[in-house]
Formats: C-alpha cells, sequence, structure tokens
C-alpha cells in the first residue's frame, strides 16, 4: 500500500502535544482499582514498608486474580506496569513503598461464549502477529445487551477459530484491543497474539496511537484549526450518553480539529485524537454547538444551520436518506509494530454515501454562488 504522507506525516517521539492532568496523587492510598474502562482497568499497588525484595512479575502476580506469570511478564514487557512512574524489567525487586501500577485487559466472564458467526472482514493487513480491519458502519464492535450475535468480535472469533497463535486471547474477545462506535466506519487493529496485544494496548493507554477521523459536522467553524479540551463523563439524565463536566469528576479528553472544506451549512472535518474516551469526537463537537451530522445521540438528525424554507429541509432530509448515520470516519491509523519496532501507518478511503453526501453539499453550495453571481449580476 502507498500513501501520500503529505501533511500526514507523524512523529513517534513527541505525538503529545497536551498532557492529561493528574488531578489525584496516588501516594499513601491502599491498593484499589483506580480507572476502568470497557476494554482496560488500572490498578494500583503499594509495597508495604516491610515489603522484602520480590520480582516485581511474583509481586503483582500474588495479588492479582486469574493472572497468569506469564501474562503479567507480558504486560511488564509492553510498558503496561509502571513503578514509581517509570517502566522496569519483571526482574526487577520490589522495594518498601514502591507505587505499582498496572493495566490489564478487564476480566472476561467465562460464562459468557462468543458464537463465531461467518461475516466478510474487509482486511486491510495482516501479519503474524496483528490484523487491520476497515469496519463497516452498523457494525457493534463487541457483543452487549441487546447485541450478542453479528458484532466484529463475533466474525472475528470464526476467522481466528483455527489459528493458534490466538493462544492466550479471550474466547469472548479476540483480539481487541480498542473500539469504535457502531455507526462509525474505519479503522481498527486487531492483536493475535497476547503479547501484541498488550504491546499495541500500552500504545493506547499512553496516547501514542496515530488516529485521524474525518467528520461532517454541522455550521462553520470560527477558525480554519484548533484544539478541544475538556473532562467527559456520563450524562446523569441520559446514561447512554456522555457530557462535558466540569466539577472535576470525568476524564480529560484532547482532540485536535482542522476544517477541510467549509460547505455554508455544514463542516467537513479532519480531527486528530490525543485521547480516546467514549464518544469523545461526538460530544466534544456537539458541545462546540457543532454536532456530527445525522448524529441522533447528540442532536445532529435535525436542521442546526441552514433556512427555513421547504426546499432546504427536504434538501437535508434527503442527504440524511442517503447518509443513515452520523458521519463519521476512523480514515488514519498509525502505531509501532509490537515484533519489529517498525511505524505502521494505514489509510482508508472514505465510504461510498460518505462521499456522496458531501458532493451533495458541494452541488449546493455551488448552485447558491451561482444564483448570488447572477443576483450581483
Amino acid at each position: 500500500m502507498q500513501f501520500d504522507r503529505t501533511n500526514t506525516r507523524f512523529n513517534f517521539d513527541n505525538l503529545r502535544e497536551c498532557f492529561e492532568p493528574n488531578p489525584n496523587d496516588m501516594r499513601g492510598l491502599p491498593d484499589k482499582l483506580i480507572d476502568k474502562d470497557d476494554l482496560y482497568e488500572k490498578h494500583l499497588f503499594i509495597a508495604d514498608p516491610k515489603q522484602g525484595p520480590l520480582r516485581l512479575d511474583k509481586f503483582i502476580t500474588d495479588r492479582m486474580f486469574k493472572a497468569s506469570r506469564n501474562k503479567v511478564q507480558n504486560a511488564i514487557r509492553a510498558g503496561l506496569v509502571l513503578v514509581n512512574e517509570l517502566e522496569q524489567k519483571p526482574n526487577y525487586k520490589v522495594r518498601p513503598g514502591d507505587k505499582i501500577q498496572l493495566t490489564l485487559p478487564r476480566p472476561y466472564d467465562e460464562a459468557c461464549s462468543v458464537v463465531p458467526d461467518q461475516i466478510p472482514l474487509d482486511i486491510v493487513y495482516e501479519d503474524n502477529d496483528l490484523l487491520i480491519v476497515n469496519k463497516p458502519p452498523g457494525m457493534v464492535v463487541h457483543p452487549g445487551v441487546g447485541n450478542y450475535r453479528r458484532t466484529l468480535v463475533n466474525a472475528l472469533a470464526f476467522y481466528f477459530q483455527d489459528l493458534p497463535v490466538m493462544e492466550g486471547n479471550p474466547e469472548n474477545r479476540p483480539g481487541l484491543i480498542h473500539r469504535i462506535d457502531k455507526d462509525t466506519s474505519g479503522l481498527l487493529v486487531i492483536g493475535k497474539t497476547e503479547y501484541a496485544m498488550f504491546h499495541l494496548g500500552a500504545q493506547f493507554q499512553k496516547h501514542t496511537i496515530h488516529r485521524r477521523y474525518q467528520a461532517i459536522a454541522w455550521g462553520e467553524m470560527e477558525e480554519d484549526e484548533g484544539t478541544i479540551k475538556n473532562y467527559l463523563a456520563r450524562d446523569p439524565r441520559f446514561r447512554k450518553r456522555m457530557a462535558v463536566v466540569t466539577d472535576g469528576t470525568g476524564k480529560w479528553a484532547c482532540t485536535h480539529w482542522k476544517v477541510l472544506e467549509r460547505l455554508y451549512y455544514v463542516s467537513h472535518l479532519e480531527l486528530r485524537l490525543e485521547t480516546g474516551r467514549t464518544h469523545q469526537i461526538r460530544v466534544q463537537l456537539s458541545n462546540m454547538g457543532h454536532p456530527l451530522f445525522n448524529d441522533v445521540k447528540y442532536g445532529g438528525d435535525r436542521v442546526v444551520k441552514g433556512t427555513i424554507f421547504s426546499k432546504y429541509k427536504s434538501f437535508v432530509e434527503n442527504c440524511f436518506k442517503l447518509l443513515p448515520r452520523h458521519a463519521l470516519h476512523a480514515k488514519e491509523l498509525g502505531f509501532i509494530h509490537p515484533t519489529t519496532g517498525k511505524e505502521m501507518f494505514f489509510d482508508s478511503e472514505l465510504p461510498e454515501r460518505m462521499t456522496a453526501c458531501l458532493d451533495r453539499w458541494r452541488t449546493y453550495v455551488a448552485d447558491r454562488k451561482a444564483k448570488l453571481s447572477l443576483g450581483d449580476s
């Protein structure tokens, strides 16, 4: 695959342009679960003042339910374990008062088994360690309430069923490292070995994964580019939505955006994620007054900007029918390969319906400009 990297090249040594604040100083706290999301959970251990010399991998294995020593060693080597904010080797000797933070995939329910579904996958790239999939809109990433079949995980379970490299991978979450929303299309990386999962997971946790999206949002942005920084948490009134919060209870979220096209009442945007929170782009743009085009959950499924004329409303409704989901596509994905250490970069084309919707807006803008030109003459 050949990609034009003009204006898309990224520096893996200096990706973080904004940093996640650390509102809590963990010193002096007892061992506890300090954070979790759908895929990962973070644990904090503080060594006892009388702690004798003990290997780091043994120290953690003794304290983690159902975590094998091999799994813990893979996590340490992948950078998912920090001792006093620094990475260490598995044979590091834990000392009294050491603060040890561990990030691991969330335990899965052994009673919950995934039924393999023979669903075609759009595979962009594959090797012995990982798989890059271009997820279509409308496909849920992993099973949940009301979605136990026909998900990406069901498809992966069928695809991986004869691959011995899947040993150690949870049966109900084969290879899953990150996720995108059901109606968001685009690129996902899947780990085929436990070490690959941990190594890639560490890159996501450290925010060094390169992710660029393209979107259609309501309204014209005041500037040509900018950065959105705020805290996100569950909306207390609508638990299936996220919201921007100011009370310090949410998770830090940072998105860089740039206008690609101004199309009168909508904008074609490029967005680069620093963090990867649930619904991050959707809720941040909605909070700015620029919800994604046809985003039902965040208020973009109605005429947000434009005229009151019925002809315009009809035009918008036809665009909604053409693109019956929110206009967001995970277009670019870049990371360090867990085995080779090489930079990997992938780019995917916008889905046909999203491109067609943009073309209709371009035609609308051209017609408006032509009419204004005739009126001036």
